[in-house]
């Protein structure tokens, strides 16, 4: 039986937060939501400093892919 594939996971840094400043904070990492929806719209979701998971545009963000052990950590780190 095949294992289900691993889903990736993908992370953005903020690169404006203007009319966001409660919610993102410029130079920060954020960890993005997969939502083929969002964006197709434009938008990229992400888990912002409520904790919880919010599209926003996405020339807001700089997406990043990171390595294994980097994404391990951080996904511990937010866990």
């Amino acid at each position: 039986m095949k294992k289900p594939a691993k889903q990736e996971t993908y992370f953005a840094v903020c690169i404006n937060n203007k009319g966001y400043e409660a919610s993102l904070e410029v130079g920060k990492l954020y960890r993005i939501i997969p939502d083929q929806e969002a964006e197709s719209h434009g938008y990229l979701r992400v888990v912002d400093e409520s904790g919880e998971d919010y599209g926003y545009s996405a020339d807001r963000f700089f997406r990043l892919q990171v390595p294994r052990p980097l994404e391990r950590a951080l996904l511990r780190a937010s866990s």
